[in-house]
């Protein structure tokens, strides 16, 4: 609690001893005297920022609201019930301030990962600054239960490190000599020396930091049209309140008094205190919640954009796929056995500079095997399309399809193999080696999940081989499948799906690398793998996967779905309360007491519903 609002709490327990023998004696000139310090205590700062308000041109706010409501209500003689009013409105402030401090101190502590100090080594001692004061290239201690406070790679000793802050994860992640370390991480064993490759305005904690508080200038369309709501409802029912006081007693004859109390019913029942608050108040929990899951959303836009989304395009390497190959299986031809067509293969690679290549020595040496002993001369290398060479006095060809059908080989199979490279051994077929992409290990899943929320069409645009990523693609259950691409053909491919949407749906992309950066900052909402991806990728887009999983695209959906859905039954229930109650105070079947309910109340329960965003449920 702060001291503002212990000295609030102190002013209502003031006001509440005031009034309480005040209503007793009402009929009195004391009790009148009583009721009207309690007033003057309890309201003095609802009279001051209402005429301060009219004064800046901002007159139709809450606080105008009540005091032309709670004056009405003393000019009428209605003593007890005017400060009892005020009163209650203060004590439903109060609480309505507690919750919202409440809710943005439990969100603020979400992001409490910033160090304050950094233990650095200077000549041979350790010195204990700023972080924004170590230097590139220097070298920091952390000891175990200490925060990283910069980016670099661990020079000495292992440990286990927390990474729950940053990525969501709840389990430790062990670390060693070489490894890189991200700031932000609770180190829980070992001390570790760290040498820091990264300034600090440009650390990992910073950029997270300041893409969260960068996030509530970004409004969503709902939240800024409560905004605009706001605006013209107020002047709207103040108007409406006037013409309640004076059109009904011209018309009926009933005595002013009554209709001018129940105008100033309708005055106090028509505060959009639970619009204007709530709303945001539930995009800024959703922002947190998702924060805490490890997904940085960078504004309440994109998470309505997310909630939206009809349309899902994936980039291929580093994103559904690890970037690098290896040897699936070999498929001997007859006559030949599976290690000698990889005997071959290797050592036709044995130079090669290409991620297929390289892959294939690797199996082939992986296994305690060399090619250092083989004869292979007379190698040349046909570009796109394979490798011929002489291997122990064996011509080989090994490649694609279309190569060894040129070269006019036997036995060749008439139905291609998908993401194999063929081997030829005298001009005779030997065999498949099947290369593929390592697929991630959650990439299935997400996209199951992905159409299991209903996205009704997930894409894959790929710069590699069409076989490649036709392989990948079918095996992971993408809808549909382009490949051989470059950036521009990629960026091609969102237009035309963007052209072609469905009205009220949005179209999400998600990669990771430089050549993604143009697509992702078209798509309605850019996804980037964060943890690996490159620093232009996480700049062009909208969300960023600090755990580099696929599967968090689900997560960051249905936190979206869910904060639209609690922000759209704050809407809905305030105005639903305010509607009814306005109807019954106009009628005069609702006073003052309904008033204060309509308004204080449908607050706090609206806030205390947005405070729902900040959990998130995985998968």
């Amino acid at each position: 609690m702060t001291k503002k609002q212990k000295r609030m709490l102190m002013r209502i327990g003031g006001a509440a001893a005031l009034f309480i023998p005040g209503m007793i004696l009402e009929d009195s000139t004391v009790g009148i005297v009583l009721l009207l310090a309690a007033y003057a205590l309890i309201g003095w700062d609802i009279l001051w920022r209402a005429a301060t308000g009219i004064r800046h041109g901002r007159v139709f706010d809450e606080n105008f609201l009540m005091a032309v409501a709670t004056i009405g209500a003393l000019a009428l003689s209605d003593y007890s019930e005017g400060v009892a009013v005020m009163l209650l409105y203060q004590i439903g402030e109060w609480f309505q301030g507690y919750a919202v401090q409440r809710s943005r101190r439990s969100i603020s502590s979400l992001m409490d990962i910033r160090p304050d100090t950094a233990r650095v080594v200077r000549d041979g001692a350790e010195e204990e600054v700023f972080p924004d004061e170590v230097e590139v290239g220097e070298t920091i201690i952390v000891r175990p239960g200490e925060r990283v406070p910069l980016d670099g790679v661990i020079t000495k000793g292992e440990g286990l490190l927390d990474t729950s802050a940053l990525t969501g994860e709840s389990m430790p992640r062990e670390t060693h000599a070489g490894d890189e370390i991200i700031s932000g991480c609770i180190n829980q064993t070992g001390v570790l020396e760290v040498r820091v490759t990264t300034p600090y305005e440009e650390s990992t904690v910073e950029r997270i930091l300041s893409l969260v508080e960068e996030a509530t200038d970004k409004k969503a369309t709902t939240e800024a049209f409560i905004t605009r709501f706001a605006r013209w409802y107020t002047p709207a029912v103040v108007i409406g309140a006037l013409l309640l006081a004076i059109i009904p007693p011209l018309v009926t004859g009933d005595p002013f008094s009554m209709w001018i109390y129940r105008a100033l019913t309708f005055l106090v029942i028509s505060c959009p205190c639970a619009l204007v608050i709530s709303v945001p108040l539930s995009f800024f929990a959703g922002i947190g919640g998702a924060s805490r899951a490890g997904i940085l959303i960078k504004g309440g836009n994109y998470l309505e954009a997310l909630a939206n989304a009809d349309t899902v395009i994936f980039d291929k390497t580093g994103t559904l796929t690890k970037g690098s190959f290896h040897v699936a299986s070999v498929i001997p031809a007859e006559g030949f056995a599976e290690e000698e067509v990889l005997f071959y293969a290797a050592n036709a690679e044995r130079y090669s500079t290409h991620p297929i290549g390289r892959s294939i020595l690797r199996a082939f040496t992986g296994g305690g095997n060399t090619t250092e002993d083989t004869d292979v001369h007379a190698m040349e290398e046909n570009a796109g399309r394979g490798i011929s060479a002489h291997i122990n006095g064996h011509f080989i060809l090994l490649g694609t399809h279309d190569l060894l059908t040129a070269k006019k080989t036997v036995g060749i199979p008439p139905i291609p193999h998908t993401g194999a490279v063929y081997l030829s051994v005298d001009g005779r077929f030997a065999g498949v080696v099947h290369v593929a992409d390592e697929i991630k290990e959650d990439a299935a899943t997400a996209v199951r999940a992905l159409k299991e929320r209903g996205i009704s069409e997930t894409v894959m645009l790929t710069g590699d081989s069409r076989w490649i990523g036709t392989s990948v693609g079918k095996s992971l259950g993408i809808d549909t499948i382009h490949a051989e691409l470059l950036p521009q053909d990629k960026v091609a491919q969102v237009e035309a799906r963007l052209a072609a949407k469905k009205e009220g749906k949005t179209l999400a992309y998600v990669g990771d690398g430089i050549n993604d950066a143009p697509v992702l900052a078209r798509a309605d909402v850019g996804i980037a793998m964060g943890a690996l991806g490159s620093d232009a990728a996480i700049e062009a887009a909208d969300v960023v996967l600090m755990t580099d999983e696929p599967r968090k695209i689900a997560t960051a959906i249905d936190i979206a779905r869910k904060t639209m859905s609690i922000a759209w039954q704050n809407i809905v229930f305030a105005i639903g309360i305010k509607a009814v109650v306005l109807i019954l105070g106009a009628i005069g079947w609702a006073g003052l007491w309904a008033a204060i309910f309509a308004d204080v109340g449908v607050t706090v329960l609206a806030i205390l519903n947005a405070m729902r965003a900040l959990s998130v449920k995985e998968d």
